[in-house]
């Protein structure tokens, strides 16, 4: 976490304790301090408040945004959705297979990016939503959210959009990208974990989970966690300020561990290599020799946090999903890394990584 938002949590936690939705004082301290942090959320997004319902990550909202929508829709049962989503949204939609909803995955490219002449094939009269996430966690794969989504809304079919990966790193003006839905998440731009947010449109119909729910409009139950919302509001808000400089710092690092990794390990793949309209701040890596979690183990034992794909994943030996969808064997696909900067890492923290792979690899 950064220390504004630790100290922004703090803040909050000694005077707006309450619970937001009470008539008392205490309660009206912490509803103030809800609505203040609601307004300062959507400004960053260009949006309205009133579509802004925070929750607990981005895997919750992810499923509630997708429930919510489809609720709206009882009679339609087909959706749509990208090959490469996360975790949570692959997982939910098997249950909504289950559920009686007929489910169709899109075709991707080498790079990862949707075939839109396989989403206009796939489209039917009873197709009640798409959803494509912005930005791959694993491999980094920027989605042309605002084409896919000027398609849909031409054919009046509601539009969902992971961003957890893309906020705070790219400009998501939601009035421009049209989407109906998009989640975040706060501990990618170094707020506290567990608080994240959705956005809602607010011309997009969308009906309760849970009936009867009350907190957040209807959109989740539970007390509002006000100190983890006000410090993710602060959290972002300090990020965007400084994502130009966050931006070009990633790309700086990227560039110098694939030029270097390249030319002392050639036999290596960098999944992603010469695409720029990718998140820098990701690096995807198949070693073309040693099992990827024998690598991260080893990396670990030298001080090194990388991962085998997505985090929600972890203790998960099958093959990346991600690099089978774009074409890799599954003998590559478990063969892979994934590399993340962090706004704090250095040049020279990225020569140590490179040796600490070479020294592994050889």
């Amino acid at each position: 976490m950064s220390e504004k938002a630790i100290a922004s949590y703090t803040e909050a936690a000694k005077f707006a304790y309450g619970n937001s939705s009470s008539l008392h004082d205490i309660g009206g301290k912490a509803y103030e301090l809800l609505t203040a942090s609601r307004k300062a959320f959507a400004a960053l997004l260009g949006g309205d408040p009133n579509g802004v319902y925070f929750t607990s990550g981005g895997s919750e909202g992810n499923i509630l945004a997708i429930q919510s929508l489809l609720n709206s829709m009882p009679n339609k049962k087909h959706i749509i959705a990208s090959s490469l989503e996360h975790a949570s949204i692959d997982h939910y939609l098997s249950l909504l297979r289950a559920k009686g909803y007929d489910i169709t995955f899109l075709k991707h490219d080498q790079n990862g990016n949707i075939l839109m002449e396989h989403l206009e094939e796939e489209i039917r009269e009873d197709t009640a939503l798409v959803t494509i996430q912005h930005g791959n966690s694993e491999i980094g794969t920027i989605q042309n959210i605002k084409e896919i989504g000027l398609f849909l809304k031409k054919r009046k079919i509601y539009f969902h959009t992971d961003c957890v990966q893309t906020f705070g790193k790219l400009l998501i003006p939601v009035d421009e990208m049209n989407a109906d839905a998009y989640t975040f998440s706060s501990h990618k731009i170094y707020g506290p974990k567990g608080v994240g947010a959705v956005y809602i449109h607010p011309a997009a119909s969308w009906s309760p989970v849970i009936p009867g729910t009350t907190h957040e409009d209807g959109f989740r139950p539970g007390t509002v966690n006000v100190p983890g919302i006000f410090s993710f509001v602060t959290a972002a808000n300090e990020f965007y300020n400084q994502r130009e400089k966050h931006f070009n710092h990633f790309i700086k690092l990227r560039q110098h561990l694939i030029s270097q990794l390249k030319t002392q390990l050639p036999t290596i793949t960098i999944v992603n290599e010469t695409k720029k309209e990718v998140l820098p701040n990701i690096v995807g890596v198949v070693t073309n020799s040693l099992e990827g979690q024998f690598v991260m183990l080893e990396l670990n034992r030298k001080g090194f946090a990388v991962s085998t794909g997505s985090a929600c994943q972890a203790g998960n030996s099958h093959p990346s999903k991600t690099l089978l969808s774009i074409g890799f064997d599954k003998d590559s696909a478990h063969q892979f890394i994934r590399i993340s900067f962090g706004i704090t890492n250095t040049i020279s923290e990225v020569d140590e990584l490179i040796n600490a792979i070479l020294s592994i690899v050889r």
